[in-house]
């Protein structure tokens, strides 16, 4: 039977209520992010700071990661502050902080991926490395800088990247969601599935293809061993050009809209007012020039990748380990991830000579 210990559920159920209290205030994400990242470093001691604050143009804003700890290369280390270095009040800010940035929908889905390290802590009769609490906050700048400063919160299965510029553009990507197990097997949490809907949507649009339609869709009959971009702090278009799979000309109304419901599926996991800001920027929901890819088995249970394509961003969903148990999601922007395009576009105009 899995059990999560007690004050580790205390303190997830507390988190869970966070985002209600915070969402009931309407307001700017902006200013609630630099709000809640300062009420947070108002909290550390100095060695707390030293840990959690980098300088925005320091190496380490784009070191980003989503293995466990001691699989990261070359040190077996993550730069940040880890809540398990926290007190008590010190975590619920940083959950806070977390929830500025998110839906209600991104915040549960945060939570449960954390979870899941309890899941993986009895399954591996008590592995040290499982930890809900072993997740880091990192403040890249000062919190409210006009110009630009950005977070993240990051651990196992899970990297959230924010990146601020001019005091109101805003850039989530990298972002990256796992879960393992996928679908929770056993123990009272039997049937959870964290990133359900990312499996969901994908199958159900492969499913809905044509035979010919199948023809362009279908890249490879095995899956990749895991996302193809990994851990890049920049992806190499190169290697996702010229674009594979069905185009979304190609498809039927209603594939369309199974598609669109996919893309909506990883963009909303973050507030409303910042997807509405990063769709008038990239013309996100805009699938005129889309294409879907597979890669593997039809059969549920077996492996299987899918990814979604524009010219701006890139989707990447890959289910192959531990049995297909094991689900890794990522949200890559081709030219802007850690806000590249914005801070360029930034500098362009401000510091140009």
């Amino acid at each position: 039977m899995i059990c999560i210990q007690r004050p580790i559920l205390s303190l997830l159920v507390f988190a869970l209520v966070l985002p209600t209290a915070t969402a009931s205030l309407a307001g700017n994400p902006v200013e609630e992010m630099a709000l809640a990242a300062e009420r947070l470093l108002n909290s550390m001691e100095e060695k707390q700071r030293e840990k959690a604050v980098y300088a925005m143009s320091d190496e380490q804003r784009q070191n980003w990661h989503f293995l466990p700890d001691k699989f990261i290369k070359p040190d077996g280390g993550r730069y940040g502050l880890p809540m398990t270095e926290m007190s008590d009040d010190q975590r619920a800010l940083t959950y806070a902080l977390v929830s500025t940035g998110l839906s209600h929908k991104g915040f549960l889905t945060t939570m449960t991926v954390t979870s899941l390290e309890q899941v993986l802590h009895v399954l591996e009769n008590n592995s040290p490395i499982r930890n809900p609490a072993l997740y880091y906050v990192t403040i890249f700048g000062k919190p409210g800088d006009p110009q630009a400063w950005g977070w993240r919160f990051e651990g196992h299965h899970l990297s959230i990247n924010f990146t601020i510029v001019q005091g109101k553009l805003v850039s989530v990507t990298p972002v990256f969601f796992g879960a393992n197990p996928a679908e929770v097997l056993q123990g009272t949490r039997k049937g959870l599935k964290a990133l359900g809907d990312e499996e969901k949507y994908g199958r159900k649009l492969v499913m809905s293809l044509t035979e010919e339609q199948k023809k362009s869709a279908i890249i490879a009959d095995t899956a990749p061993k895991d996302i193809i971009t990994g851990e890049d702090r920049k992806v190499d278009a190169s290697v996702f050009m010229p674009a594979k799979g069905v185009a979304y000309s190609d498809l039927n109304e209603k594939q369309q809209n199974i598609l669109l419901r996919l893309v909506k599926v990883y963009a909303e996991k973050f507030r409303p007012e910042i997807v509405k800001q990063i769709h008038q920027r990239t013309k996100l929901f805009d699938l005129a020039e889309v294409r879907f890819a597979w890669a593997g088995s039809l059969e549920p249970g077996e492996g299987h990748y899918y990814r979604v394509q524009t010219p701006k961003f890139l989707f990447e969903y890959d289910n192959t380990q531990n049995d297909a148990n094991h689900v890794h999601a990522v949200w890559r922007d081709f030219d802007g991830d850690f806000g590249a395009d914005l801070l360029r576009s930034h500098y362009d105009v401000h510091h140009a000579k």
